[in-house]
C-alpha cells in the first residue's frame, strides 16, 4: 500500500477533527471541524454545511465535512460559472447587453423583464440566465466547464435545466475551491471576463473588507437544497467559503446568507 492510500485509509478511520480530502485534481487539502460552526447551525435549526478555506493554514474549516463532500445541484450559483462561460465564448459582448426573458410567465414578476447579466443575477433571474444557456449551446457549455473543473463536469442533453435538475452537481468543498481560483484570477480565462463576474458578484463593500457571493435554491429535490457562496477580501486575502443546507420552505430558505454571515464572523473574515 502506498504512503497516499495509508494516510488516506487512517484519516477515515480517525474519530476527531481532522480529515484529508481532495480539493482538486492533484492537491490535497485538510478538512478542521469547528464546534462554533456546529453552534450557529443548532442555534439556526438547520441541517446542512459551511466550509472556508482559511488560507494561512491552507485549511478548510468546516461544519459537517461529510457533507461538505457530497455534490448536490448548483442550482443558481451556477450563473456564476454561466457568466464566465457565456463572456469567454462570445455569447454575450458584456454583462450589461441585455438578453430576452422570453415573454412567459415567471414566478417571480421581477423576472419577466427583458435585462442584462448584471440586473439578472442580482435577483437570480433563470430564465434570462437561460437564454444564456441557449445562445451559448451545448458544445461550448461542455467545453467551458470541463475548461473550469466545474463539479461532476455533467450538463447531459438540456442546456438550459442542467444546472437545476441535473445532471450536474458540485460539492461545498469543490465550491471552495472553484471560487478560490476565481477570486485569485487563476481560472482558465480572460481578465476581462473575470473581472466583470468580481464586478457582478459584489454584493457588500466597507473600507476593510469586500463580499462577493451568490445564492441557490435547487428545488427539484426533496428537501430542496439552499446555497449561499461567494469569497470575501479582506487586506488582499481571499477567504472562499460555500454553505448548503436542507431547505423545506421559504423561512428555512431564507436563513441561507444571515447563517454564512454568522459563520464568516466567527471566523473572522467579516
Amino acid at each position: 500500500m502506498s504512503l497516499f492510500h495509508s494516510r488516506l485509509l487512517l484519516s477515515l478511520l480517525l474519530i476527531g477533527t481532522a480529515l484529508v480530502i481532495t480539493a482538486a485534481p492533484g492537491r490535497a487539502a485538510a478538512v478542521s471541524e469547528s464546534p462554533e460552526l456546529a453552534a450557529a447551525f443548532e442555534r439556526a435549526g438547520v441541517t446542512g454545511t459551511f466550509v472556508m478555506l482559511d488560507p494561512g493554514k491552507a485549511t478548510l474549516v468546516a461544519h459537517n465535512p461529510e457533507r461538505a463532500r457530497t455534490r448536490f445541484f448548483p442550482a443558481s450559483t451556477f450563473k456564476i460559472a454561466n457568466t464566465l462561460i457565456g463572456l469567454e465564448c462570445g455569447a454575450v459582448s458584456s454583462v450589461d447587453e441585455i438578453l430576452p426573458y422570453g415573454g412567459k410567465p415567471q414566478p417571480f414578476p421581477a423576472w419577466e423583464h427583458d435585462m442584462s447579466l448584471r440586473e439578472a443575477i442580482k435577483i437570480s433571474n433563470v430564465p434570462v440566465y437561460q437564454e444564456l444557456a441557449r445562445r451559448i449551446g451545448l458544445p461550448r457549455m461542455q467545453a467551458g466547464i470541463d475548461k473550469l473543473g466545474y463539479g461532476n463536469r455533467e450538463i447531459g442533453k438540456v442546456v438550459d435545466r442542467f444546472w437545476l435538475d441535473g445532471p450536474l452537481q458540485i460539492s461545498a468543498v469543490e465550491q471552495v475551491e472553484f471560487l478560490r481560483r476565481l477570486a485569485a484570477g487563476d481560472l482558465p480565462v480572460s481578465p476581462g471576463a473575470v473581472q466583470a463576474v468580481h464586478e457582478i458578484t459584489l454584493q457588500e463593500k466597507t473600507e476593510t473588507a469586500e463580499l462577493h457571493g451568490k445564492t441557490g435554491w435547487a428545488m427539484s429535490v426533496t428537501p430542496g437544497i439552499g446555497w449561499y457562496v461567494g469569497w470575501v477580501k479582506r487586506g488582499g486575502v481571499i477567504y472562499p467559503f460555500a454553505l448548503n443546507i436542507d431547505t423545506p420552505d421559504n423561512d428555512t430558505a431564507a436563513k441561507r446568507v444571515p447563517l454564512a454571515r454568522e459563520c464568516l464572523r466567527l471566523l473572522g473574515a467579516l
